[in-house]
């Protein structure tokens, strides 16, 4: 009952048969390798542009370098209230950009939307240089709750940015699931629809420590390979994150793992929709689920061993309140979710309300479920 991330899993069979592979004999270092090149040129298939790509080994990375090629010290960059560039990267951002600052504009809804940009920066102060000029927008696929972005939605967003000066930014630590999710292409959700840089993530998705910049607009990637070196990130044994792309690309084996997640996230989210007493905050699109339910039940199934993350109060939209006694919960599959996961889970909550109809009352003191 492991729902807590889905990095909280292994890797795949045949990610690590390549990392296996690509362990034997001597190559280059620092990604001038077979396996580094056989991962670019997949990339450069699936997405169907002649893109730059350079590997790391963490999301924070990830996001931190690309946003650091796209932006000056002293620009902003745009995201959501709940960003993980903004929530839980540790200002990160920041400090690989040189200083610029992240700027919230989502208001309490699950997406940014294009009202929210053009909102933005019709109020925007813009007396430069006392000001800050926003100089990137940042946008998450799947959102950090669990929401998918339309190619369509992702059009209009980056018009509006392209527009005011601005490129576009895709945090896609879980690009797979949404892809899985709209049945699109990887061409139409991300450079065709007006994207610039996307963060590629597989270590949520399959891989161990595997993530990607891609460069659509290939003007920007200059200065990575700097960036990259000097903050510590470019890696001697290249061969083993490249290797692990080629494994994960490999004939669409990265959206096979994505679709089981999704689909597990599905089964998960209609048998807790049969308990009356727990309520979804958001619909369900990719692999993440996002329950309110009775505190003393979340308690319950924690002690019972289940894994999920308590999530945050202020998460929620503006319509949707919750009582003192309840609380909002995340759920997480993955590639690894079996059904025995979402019935053992399914059969604790069973037990906590069976139980709670069978309390025992003495002089109208309530006692424990037996």
């Amino acid at each position: 009952m492991f729902f807590g991330s889905d990095n909280q899993t292994g890797a795949s069979s045949q990610v690590l048969e390549m990392l296996n592979s690509a362990n034997s004999g001597y190559a280059h270092g620092y990604g001038d390798d077979q396996w580094s090149y056989k991962a670019v040129d997949a990339l450069k298939e699936i997405f169907e542009c002649d893109l730059e790509a350079y590997f790391v080994t963490t999301g924070t990375a990830s996001n931190a370098l690309a946003l650091s090629c796209m932006v000056k010290p002293w620009e902003s960059i745009l995201c959501h209230r709940h960003a993980h560039i903004i929530m839980d990267e540790s200002t990160g951002p920041e400090n690989f950009t040189g200083g610029s600052r992240l700027i919230p504009i989502s208001r309490g809804e699950g997406k940014i939307t294009a009202d929210h940009l053009k909102e933005y920066f019709q109020k925007a102060s813009t007396n430069f240089p006392h000001n800050s000029k926003a100089g990137a927008l940042s946008i998450t696929q799947a959102s950090e709750f669990g929401l998918v972005y339309t190619p369509d939605e992702i059009r209009v967003l980056t018009a509006v940015a392209k527009a005011n000066g601005v490129t576009t930014h895709m945090d896609g630590a879980r690009f797979a699931n949404a892809l899985a999710s709209l049945k699109s292409t990887p061409a139409e959700l991300s450079w065709r629809s007006g994207v610039d840089v996307l963060s590629l993530g597989a270590t949520k998705c399959g891989a161990i420590c595997a993530e990607a910049v891609l460069f659509f607009n290939r003007e920007l990637a200059e200065p990575f390979v700097h960036q990259r070196k000097r903050t510590g990130h470019l890696i001697s044994k290249g061969r083993f994150i490249g290797a692990q792309f080629a494994g994960w690309l490999q004939n669409n084996h990265w959206l096979d793992l994505a679709e089981h997640a999704n689909i597990k996230a599905a089964q998960l989210s209609e048998a807790l929709l049969s308990f009356k007493e727990l309520h979804l905050v958001w619909p369900v699109q990719a692999n993440e689920l996002f329950v309110i339910m009775p505190a003393d039940l979340a308690a319950f199934l924690h002690e019972a061993g289940a894994q999920f993350y308590q999530w945050y109060a202020d998460a929620l939209p503006p319509d949707i309140e919750i009582n003192s006694d309840e609380v909002t919960i995340r759920l997480v599959t993955s590639f690894a979710t079996e059904d025995k996961d979402i019935e053992e889970f399914c059969d604790l909550i069973r037990q906590y309300f069976s139980a709670d109809s069978l309390l025992i009352c003495y002089d109208n003191i309530k006692c424990k479920p037996l």
